[in-house]
């Protein structure tokens, strides 16, 4: 009893680190289904996609991701509760989310590097920068099956501090593309401005979007790198990592459906817009008023019949016909302001 009181500090700062990091990946990946279905929902009729495939296969690894950090907790704070040789030793779960991981981080850049050649289509030197960019990404696939292969060969927490190395380069590769790919996307959509304002204005969503989204999994790598580098003898780390393959899959189907989201705002306010003019419309009214024209003409009509024997047929009698109102036109013009 006295050796669990003394390790007590300790467990707080390493499985308790790690049961937060599970809760919050759990509350992310809540998030990524409710993305999920309203992507299929948005998507509906049209049939099997590509992406519709890439989103299925990207909930899968989600979910199993957060299967493995689920079991990996169970088995430390729940199977193996209080038994202190148990806790040193890396469970099977633990190794296999890091594999989930790496496919999701790779996935999602390289589905970013696709968007990069949709993007920048009749740019010159487009087709090099693309092609430099997939070699990146390929590049960091392979630190990443290297950090994967030297986890398998440790076999306790205490291993780990041999193999920083692995994880420092597999972080700092992953963040280095993830700022590369935000920066030229940035740049392909800053160049394609149009001069139209609802056109450009959209644009500058996208890109303020783009870098947002860079930053944020950017600055989960980088929260890995700096508290694995401050407090190497604890987990804080490794729950910040279970945080950042949930941020990967929620920023892309995120990305997936903003157009939704922007052109709801777009119809909103036009809708709002045109009300409005519609409300201010200067609609003049006519000045003949057709009753007292219809009197006038049926008073003439009467005059003519009650004298009729004393009339001039030599003479042309004229009446005077009413005027036809005049047709008021309204042209209304909706606002086409942007969103």
């Amino acid at each position: 009893m006295q050796d669990l009181q003394l390790l007590q500090p300790s467990i707080e700062n390493t499985f308790g680190a790690l049961f937060i990091g599970v809760t919050l990946a759990a509350f992310l990946w809540g998030i990524s289904n409710i993305q999920t279905f309203f992507y299929f929902q948005t998507h509906r009729g049209t049939g099997i996609t590509f992406f519709k495939v890439v989103v299925i296969l990207f909930w899968i690894l989600d979910a199993l991701h957060l299967v493995f950090i689920v079991h990996c907790i169970h088995y430390y704070l729940v199977t193996n509760h209080a038994r202190m040789g148990a806790l040193s030793n890396i469970v099977w779960s633990f190794k296999l989310q890091v594999i989930c991981y790496a496919l999701i981080t790779k996935g999602v850049q390289a589905l970013y590097v696709h968007r990069l050649w949709i993007v920048s289509k009749g740019r010159s030197r487009a087709l090099f920068i693309i092609l430099m960019m997939c070699i990146t990404v390929a590049l960091a696939l392979g630190v990443d099956i290297v950090l994967v292969w030297v986890l398998y060969q440790c076999h306790q927490f205490s291993d780990l501090i041999r193999v920083e190395w692995a994880a420092y380069a597999a972080l700092g590769t992953v963040t280095f593309v993830d700022i590369l790919i935000a920066s030229l996307m940035w740049y392909f959509l800053a160049t394609s401005r149009t001069g139209f304002s609802r056109t450009d204005s959209f644009i500058n969503k996208l890109m303020a979007y783009t870098v947002n989204t860079g930053c944020i999994t950017s600055i989960g790598s980088v929260a890995i790198i700096v508290t694995c580098a401050a407090m190497p003898n604890n987990f804080i780390y490794l729950g910040v990592a279970f945080l950042v393959a949930k941020l990967y899959v929620g920023s892309f189907l995120a990305l997936l459906n903003m157009r939704y989201y922007l052109q709801g705002n777009a119809n909103n306010i036009d809708s709002v817009n045109t009300h409005r003019a519609r409300q201010f419309l200067y609609r003049p009214e006519p000045h003949i008023r057709v009753p007292q024209v219809e009197e006038e003409l049926q008073a003439s009509q009467e005059n003519i019949c009650k004298h009729d024997d004393e009339t001039d047929f030599t003479r042309p009698v004229q009446i005077d016909k009413p005027q036809p109102p005049p047709i008021a036109i309204t042209v209304e013009i909706s606002s086409f302001s942007s969103a």
